[in-house]
């Protein structure tokens, strides 16, 4: 997952940056912890599920087919990571934490990630479910795409 996201931010990074495309996931400058660090810390720490982090790939083609504003890149990726496994987890399993501790563990404000979740919904249409068979197909590609495959 972190090695697919690392070459969407490469590719995405070189996008010309403009008002028009920025959105609330936007950090000013990318955050100290590498993507790899940081979902290592989102697994430690809150137990995410790996349906959840499959799916996230999912809520980004979702978002980017219907917002093509919308980039994954080195400013918006942890923003956007923690809040779709707050949503996922929340869609997906029968336990999953608070909202004050998964803000914690993306190093955020409770009150950040509650305007970022509310976001999220709205850009994905509160479409957040999917099939097995999609979920298969998603991990099916993942791997392929791997370098080491």
């Amino acid at each position: 997952l972190a090695d697919m996201l690392g070459r969407l931010i490469s590719h995405n990074d070189l996008i010309p940056l403009t008002p028009s495309n920025l959105t609330r996931f936007h950090s000013r400058t990318p955050p100290n912890i590498s993507l790899s660090d940081y979902l290592r810390r989102i697994v430690k720490y809150t137990s995410a599920e790996k349906s959840c982090l499959l799916i996230l790939l999912i809520y980004i083609d979702r978002i980017c087919e219907s917002h093509p504003h919308f980039t994954i890149s080195s400013l918006t990726v942890h923003r956007f990571l923690i809040t779709a496994v707050t949503v996922s987890s929340k869609a997906l399993c029968d336990s999953y934490c608070t909202n004050s501790h998964y803000a914690k563990v993306g190093g955020l404000s409770t009150q950040e990630l509650n305007a970022l979740e509310l976001e999220f919904l709205a850009l994905i249409d509160w479409h957040l479910a999917s099939s097995g068979l999609i979920l298969q197909q998603y991990y099916a590609n993942l791997v392929q795409q791997h370098p080491c495959y």
